[in-house]
């Protein structure tokens, strides 16, 4: 069943692309609108496409991927969006993007299950080794919403909403340990993480929804780019299916939406990951909603609550169902939420800044837990390497994104730990 449903996320995908109906890197939504719109040829699309999302694809998308042995869907709706874009979209390019959609999808699964079997047969394994690299996202990610309250409104309000959530976070913890908390003589465990997040995002919410739009500046999006709405609600029933699907497989634990919820995942905590999913996503509305109606483009993972949905629902089919059902809704509420977001400005600036926090928290995150992993691997030289890694990539402008430093230089030092043990000059750590 995993086979087929990636597969079929990869076929889907790659079709709409290809059809201009939607596409996953945020920053080709409009480059798509204008190609639609007769101002950019099909090829200069093509290698816009390729040129925006490859390098995400190999620095980001796999990295992440093989940390875990879970696919971030960066790895497949990148590679679709490049897949669809770069075959011609008529009656033979649609079917031809699908079918090569479906392939890379398959090829992904089938080359990370002969991945992870392959690191059997090395000198030196160091696939356990690299779950370190997940490990401080997971303990450090409710601290986001103090960090995007900080931007957006002052340091001041950014301290209180940190102190605050950390006391919540250690109230849960003691009320988990004294078991105070019971119902019908069953002790109530909280999630002392998630109970900080929400902590935080309440604050942000509340400050957010204080800002007022300055007089004369509101603009009626959906009044303004009316067919845009309805060209996406024609497509709907595509959304639909490539929702449902997303939403299964992430029910499977075999997908995930963000690297946060990806490694929490990894650890076995699906609740976790859930609330890391709903509070990526709350950063995601304005985002995909103000796009989505400016170019009538969509994304393929719509306001990114599928994940949600699969995160929380009983099973799989529960989960196909309600994909299907939540980016149903979201489509209809198009023009709804961005007639909140003209009410509300705060709100629609938040969502830049949650990405940014979130972006932030990870770079240090991820920069730690590879580090850890590193040196997990070769015990003195992980450090040393993943320091002087930083540090360059640095001084030569950033060619790896920052976010992937880490987990590409934990991979980097096992390659040649590997190499080091089986010429003989490094004994496997103990």
């Amino acid at each position: 069943m995993e086979m087929t449903l990636i597969i079929l996320i990869g076929a889907v995908a790659a079709v709409l692309a290809n059809m201009n109906i939607a596409v996953f890197n945020d920053g080709l939504r409009p480059i798509v609108s204008e190609h639609v719109e007769g101002r950019m040829t099909r090829r200069d699309l093509a290698f816009t496409a390729f040129a925006m999302s490859f390098g995400l694809v190999i620095g980001f998308g796999i990295p992440f991927t093989l940390s875990a042995s879970i696919i971030l869907v960066h790895s497949i709706l990148l590679g679709t969006d490049i897949i669809g874009l770069l075959t011609p979209k008529n009656k033979w390019g649609t079917p031809l993007a699908a079918v090569i959609g479906g392939a890379y999808g398959a090829g992904l699964l089938i080359g990370l299950e002969g991945f992870v079997k392959l690191f059997d047969y090395l000198p030196l394994n160091f696939l356990e080794a690299m779950g370190a690299v997940g490990t401080p996202v997971v303990v450090t990610f409710m601290a986001f919403p103090a960090l995007a309250v900080a931007m957006q409104f002052s340091v001041k309000k950014g301290v209180i909403t940190f102190i605050v959530s950390a006391l919540i976070r250690q109230l849960a913890v003691w009320l988990n340990e004294s078991g105070v908390l019971t119902i019908s003589g069953t002790t109530v465990t909280l999630n002392q993480e998630g109970m900080a997040l929400i902590t935080g995002m309440i604050f942000l919410l509340v400050f957010a929804m204080k800002e007022k739009a300055e007089e004369g500046s509101s603009i009626d999006l959906a009044a303004v780019f009316s067919d845009k709405v309805a060209k996406i609600r024609k497509n709907v029933v595509f959304f639909m299916i490539i929702g449902g699907l997303i939403a299964a497989a992430t029910n499977l634990w075999i997908m995930a939406g963000d690297p946060i919820s990806l490694n929490l995942l990894a650890e076995g905590k699906a609740t976790d990951a859930g609330i890391a999913a709903a509070a990526r996503a709350l950063g995601f509305i304005p985002l995909v909603a103000s796009t989505a109606i400016a170019t009538g483009v969509y994304s393929p993972v719509g306001f990114t609550l599928i994940f949600v949905v699969g995160f929380f629902s009983p099973n799989v089919w529960v989960a196909l169902i309600g994909g299907v059902i939540i980016i149903f809704i979201e489509v209809m509420l198009l023009s709804s939420i961005a007639r909140f977001l003209d009410k509300y400005p705060g709100v629609r600036n938040s969502g830049e800044n949650i990405r940014s926090a979130m972006t932030k928290l990870l770079e240090v995150a991820l920069l730690i837990g590879g580090a850890n992993a590193a040196n997990a691997i070769a015990p003195g030289f992980g450090f040393f390497f993943i320091a002087g890694f930083y540090l360059l990539n640095e001084a030569a402008g950033r060619p790896i994104v920052r976010i992937a430093v880490g987990p590409v230089g934990a991979i980097a030092v096992g390659i040649i730990a590997n190499i080091l043990v089986a010429i003989g000059i490094m004994n496997i750590p103990q």
